[in-house]
């Protein structure tokens, strides 16, 4: 009985061993799966967006792998260029947190904020296609009865669930909703409130063409410096333009080649509030089922 207990123990670390490294080694060389806990890329991602990312896209370098902030070497192999435009994962420098931002600037580009348009080079981008955008944050407790607001043009906006209606109508401009804790709501009633923007569809010089977000050309880092991407690094940006810490500030800055750790490529899974794995009943009511497998561009 002891032999064939310790057998058993055996080939159960035996099958954990050799599940973790095809983990590690699938995660590390293929995809690996992230989540977004901010509104920093709405309206392309949306907080509670769990997405997949492409590994092989620009390389591998030590933050492809599992334990890369140990500085174990510097450089890429494989490399590739990342595309203007391209929404990518990367590593803040000089720490460990993984933001996910869009790639505004190549090596050598000057880029800047003027009046809350983006120049590149000294070029204008142009923006076109302006239309309404809501950004709701409410709390989780009206998500059933709805939150009801009489708005600028006297039509009622009601805002339940998955949904937003326009005078009983669906709405016919494009949002996101996200349901917060009622004690946030309480605490930090800044935290949960309902934001008017506006959407534009920016175009790059490379012809790539993407949505943004902006609540008004006059908001924090909608005018910075003139910035001139050094040799070897990148300038990110969030779509959601005056509610993201990116590139513009000190503290993110230029992100450096070897921080890439991969290329956006689809949303697997999208919800709207956060409950706990186990409450089984809250799955499919907090489910956005209009994301699921969305690519990403």
């Amino acid at each position: 009985m002891r032999k064939r207990h310790t057998s058993t123990t055996r080939e159960w670390i035996n099958t954990l061993f050799w599940a973790g490294l095809i983990a590690i080694i699938f995660r590390s060389f293929l995809l690996e799966p992230f989540n977004i806990p901010s509104g920093s890329m709405i309206p392309t991602l949306q907080v509670g967006d769990h997405l997949f990312v492409t590994k092989w896209s620009y390389g591998y370098s030590r933050n492809s792998f599992p334990f890369g902030s140990w500085n174990m070497w510097d450089g890429r192999f494989l490399a590739d260029e990342p595309q203007t435009g391209d929404v990518i994962v990367f590593r803040k420098p000089n720490d460990t947190i993984d933001y996910v931002k869009r790639l505004v600037g190549q090596p050598g580009d000057t880029v800047q904020m003027i009046s809350g348009r983006l120049y590149i080079n000294g070029a204008l981008i142009e923006r076109e296609n302006p239309r309404p955008y809501i950004i709701a944050n409410v709390s989780k407790s009206l998500r059933r009865i709805g939150f009801q607001r009489v708005n600028a043009d006297g039509k009622v906006m009601v805002i339940k669930g998955n949904r937003i209606y326009v005078d009983n109508q669906p709405a016919d401009f494009n949002y996101t909703i996200e349901y917060r804790s009622s004690s946030l709501c309480q605490r930090a009633p800044w935290e949960c409130q309902i934001i008017d923007a506006t959407e534009w569809t920016e175009i790059m010089p490379n012809g790539t063409r993407h949505s943004i977000v902006e609540i008004s050309d006059n908001e924090d880092h909608d005018n910075t410096r003139s910035f001139t991407v050094p040799a070897g690094h990148y300038f990110m940006m969030g779509d959601n333009r005056d509610q993201s810490r990116d590139s513009r500030v000190d503290d993110v800055g230029f992100v450096p080649q070897d921080n890439l750790v991969g290329k956006v490529w689809f949303v697997w899974y999208s919800h709207n509030y956060y409950a706990p794995l186990p409450f089984i009943w809250t799955w499919l009511d907090k489910f956005r089922w209009n994301r699921l497998g969305m690519g990403i561009h």
